[in-house]
């Protein structure tokens, strides 16, 4: 239980939740920790496949925005719809507001939206119906989640061998990669450089993600970073087309092929258990044939106990 209570407002910019339970077990957990939860989708306004009409999902950004009993915006789910909202968010109002916004996934379009047009920081975090709401939820998640939002500031630690040695300091940013490549050359596509880029994805076969990855590389974008560090890739089917072909194969050009160290093993992805990343914050990447170690600073912190 925390000493200090935080106002968490729960949003659907992208997919709705179908299962009330869900939704019930994860005001019950965050109330738990002695949180006061704010929800703001409503279920009876589901539109298609979003949490609402455009129009109702982008008065979800704006009401938690604006609502001073609330700390932490977290999104409800990824799956789509963050897209549609970009042109029609202010994310002057989202940066002033002074919330700390959480989420992943396709939530990857607002922390690069955020980033393009005001610098402001968020968190690469959990999604409330997912992880808050599990019917089996992941202590290391939540847990690792409340440490990130503690601060001041917050390490992961990844235990996987055969990475490069590396020694490098930047701005962590990235998320889901088909939704970063899904912003190239638009205006909420964030120009970070000496940046340290993390990315993940589902359902993405190897040659998939080899090609988006080759895309930013010849757009300029991973000459300009310190290193890239691969989390889950999960949910992708080989063939016996692929002829050997496969995430290793993929790995092994990509090394030989980027010229930045090429790190696997962070615990970021479409996966139960997953760490929280403050995207924008300043980070020190160090490896050895252990695994790795990323320590992370000046990003927003909420203090809770």
């Amino acid at each position: 239980m925390n000493s200090q209570s935080i106002g968490i407002a729960i949003v659907a910019p992208g997919g709705y939740g179908s299962d009330n339970a869900a939704i019930e077990r994860g005001i019950a957990t965050l109330t738990a920790h002695g949180h006061t939860v704010h929800n703001y989708f409503e279920a009876d306004k589901v539109f298609q496949r979003f949490g609402g009409t455009d129009a109702a999902r982008l008065a979800q950004l704006n009401a938690a925005a604006s609502d001073p009993q609330v700390q932490v915006v977290m999104a409800l789910r990824g799956q789509y719809g963050l897209t549609r909202l970009l042109p029609e968010i202010d994310f002057a109002r989202m940066a002033d507001s002074g919330k700390v916004f959480v989420g992943y996934s396709d939530f990857t379009a607002f922390h690069m939206g955020l980033m393009a047009k005001t610098g402001a920081q968020s968190y690469a975090g959990p999604m409330f119906y997912s992880d808050f709401g599990a019917a089996e939820p992941v202590a290391f998640t939540q847990d690792d989640f409340w440490r990130c939002l503690r601060g001041p500031c917050h390490t992961i630690r990844a235990s996987a061998g055969g990475n490069p040695l590396a020694d490098v300091e930047g701005t962590i940013w990235g998320g889901n990669l088909a939704m970063l490549i899904s912003l190239l050359g638009t205006e909420w596509f964030a120009r970070i450089d000496d940046g340290i880029l993390f990315v993940e994805d589902i359902n993405e076969h190897p040659y998939r993600v080899e090609r988006m990855l080759l895309q930013l590389l010849q757009a300029g974008v991973l000459g300009r970073q310190k290193a890239l560090v691969l989390g889950e890739f999960s949910g992708y089917r080989l063939t016996p087309a692929d002829n050997g072909y496969d995430f290793s194969a993929m790995l092994a050009y990509l090394r030989a092929t980027l010229p930045i160290p090429v790190l696997t093993g962070l615990p970021f992805g479409h996966t139960p258990h997953r760490a929280t990343i403050p995207f924008g914050a300043r980070a020190h990447l160090v490896s050895d044939d252990a695994g790795f170690t990323l320590t992370m600073s000046d990003y927003p912190t909420v203090a809770h106990g």
